[in-house]
């Protein structure tokens, strides 16, 4: 009985280290599971690696006074740091965590503030969603209703929320958002 649950523990620690794309049972076909397999129950509890090229700004007090805002606000959510790993990359990617107005002829339709919410889409007033807090908060009402958001990959994730004419651009912001929530959680 002990080899069946210690076989169904590493197939789901497996499952998750992949990012929750099938690998396979990592023991499956060890005839005795031994105590050796700790590192990858350690390894589950990290972030998952970035998708593909990733890409740095240096970001100036403005920037960074938004990232705090994006974590306060995840924080006061209830969600985990993954969530604001998720947040602060689609921000990156979306403003490049600028706090955007009404850009005239290069505004994108109606889009405005962190994320690039739109108020003809409902996520809320102009004054609305170019609050920091607001508009992250905004963000993460949709992503609690994406299933499974936690262990999907964060481009996958943000694209449910956002629907972007560029799907794949979340993922090369991955490192450095997880840089920054790194340092600034505990801050």
């Amino acid at each position: 009985m002990n080899t069946i649950i210690r076989k169904s523990v590493l197939s789901v620690a497996g499952l998750a280290f992949a990012g929750g794309v099938f690998a396979g049972p990592i023991a499956a076909h060890a005839a005795t599971p031994t105590m050796d397999a700790k590192p990858v129950a350690m390894a589950v509890q990290s972030a998952p690696k970035p998708q593909g090229d990733q890409s740095h700004i240096t970001l100036n007090d403005e920037q960074t006074a938004n990232v705090k805002a994006i974590i306060a606000a995840t924080k006061k959510a209830g969600m985990p740091e993954r969530a604001a790993v998720i947040s602060i990359a689609t921000s990156l990617q979306e403003s490049k965590l600028e706090n955007l107005g009404h850009l005239g002829d290069m505004n994108d339709h109606d889009s405005l503030g962190l994320f690039q919410q739109r108020p003809s889409s409902g996520w809320g007033t102009p004054e609305q969603i170019t609050n920091p807090e607001y508009s992250t908060t905004a963000f993460l009402k949709g992503l609690k209703q994406v299933d499974g958001w936690q262990d999907m990959p964060l481009t996958q994730a943000a694209q449910t929320v956002q629907v972007s004419a560029y799907p794949d651009a979340y993922a090369q912001w991955e490192q450095q958002a997880t840089d920054l929530v790194t340092q600034y959680w505990n801050s």
